[in-house]
């Protein structure tokens, strides 16, 4: 008999969620359009720990409105991590910027700040550090690094909702951080973004860009005095997204759960090495990954083919994206090495103790010695 796929990601939904979707498709229209969208905003501003928070349909979207509000544009740079999913790059691009690439820390797979020093120029304008796989990057030297040279930061915290950087929630130090709610992520609302902010002038700019460039200063109906966009979120994936919201602590809990699972039962594999939080940090685990040594006589994509045939779904851990053709630019070693050593396990929120079990007996089968 056919094992059934041990699904890489899942959400966790319960009837809170089912509830408020319920309400908004049946009353959320009208006077009350935006009930969920409010009420979600202000709750995520709360849980961050920042003054201000708009929804948009995507983590992407949001990027793209963060580095246009500060006005970062054609002939600027942006420094990002080569470790990262391909968004933190296309954002910069889209507003006319170049992304300059750096190398990341070997121990939390996020950007260097030692490494901030050799890419800084005179056409720096902002720095946007990724919380890769739920792990903080490590912010308080990246904002002194910022405030020193006067650069702005954007948090791209898609994966990251509630990691902890010295006990302070990843979002809440840069002038703009985002997040993501896609389908796979901790939180979801299928697909969904959010722009949280300390800096005023900054957010207000996000919000009339996300408008269509409506002006705010004048009487005349529906009066447009830029060129805009529409990110915006809908009320029903807001009440959706609510719902994931007031659970935060219980879903971030349970990844890390599964965390404490994996590594109890790889930690004496040899050539193996898990994610594992940094002592000053706290990791949601939004994906529970595993580095191997290049000396192991199974590499990383055999590993994969061959956890598929056990029928174990697994994903590669993102490429140093530098190396994609739209760059001309060279790769960096320890952003090269994990891209192309590392994999994302099994770990979504309804995975049991069972299945994984069974994925560190086949991934010990693989690996050991013969």
């Amino acid at each position: 008999m056919k094992r059934e796929m041990i699904l890489t990601a899942g959400p966790s939904i319960t009837s809170r969620e089912l509830e408020y979707i319920a309400d908004a498709a049946e009353n959320g229209w009208n006077s009350q359009w935006s009930k969920y969208i409010n009420k979600f905003e202000s709750t995520m501003a709360e849980y961050v720990g920042v003054p201000f928070s708009h929804a948009t349909s995507s983590c992407t979207g949001g990027l793209h409105l963060a580095l246009m509000a500060l006005g970062v544009g054609p002939g600027d740079e942006v420094i990002v991590p080569e470790l990262t999913w391909v968004a933190t790059a296309s954002a910069v691009a889209y507003t006319g910027a170049k992304p300059v690439f750096i190398d990341v820390d070997p121990e939390t797979w996020t950007l260097d700040p030692a490494q901030l020093e050799k890419k800084l120029s005179p056409k720096t304008k902002a720095i946007m550090p990724v919380h890769l796989y739920g792990h903080p990057a490590k912010m308080d030297e990246i904002m002194a690094f910022a405030q020193h040279h006067n650069i702005y930061v954007v948090e791209d915290a898609a994966p990251a909702v509630g990691a902890e950087c010295f006990g302070k929630r990843a979002g809440s130090f840069g002038d703009l951080g985002v997040f993501s709610f896609q389908g796979a992520k901790l939180m979801v609302t299928g697909e969904g973004g959010m722009v949280v902010a300390n800096n005023k002038a900054a957010f207000d700019r996000v919000l009339k860009l996300n408008n269509h460039g409506r002006a705010t200063d004048t009487d005349r109906a529906f009066w447009i005095d830029e060129v805009g966009y529409k990110y915006r979120m809908s009320n029903l994936q807001a009440a959706f997204g609510l719902g994931q919201l007031e659970r935060v602590d219980e879903l971030i809990r349970r990844k890390r759960e599964i965390f404490d699972l994996y590594e109890d039962r790889l930690k004496d594999v040899s050539g193996l090495r898990l994610n594992k939080e940094a002592k000053w940090a706290k990791s949601i685990y939004w994906m529970t990954s595993i580095c191997l040594d290049q000396k192991l006589r199974v590499g990383r994509d055999e590993l994969i083919v061959k956890l598929r045939n056990d029928g174990i779904d697994t994903r590669a851990v993102f490429p140093a994206i530098s190396q994609y053709p739209m760059w001309e630019t060279q790769p960096s070693p320890f952003a090269i090495n994990i891209g192309d050593n590392a994999i994302n396990l099994p770990s979504g929120h309804n995975l049991t103790t069972k299945e994984i079990d069974y994925v560190c007996e086949r991934i010990k089968y693989h690996l050991e010695p013969l």
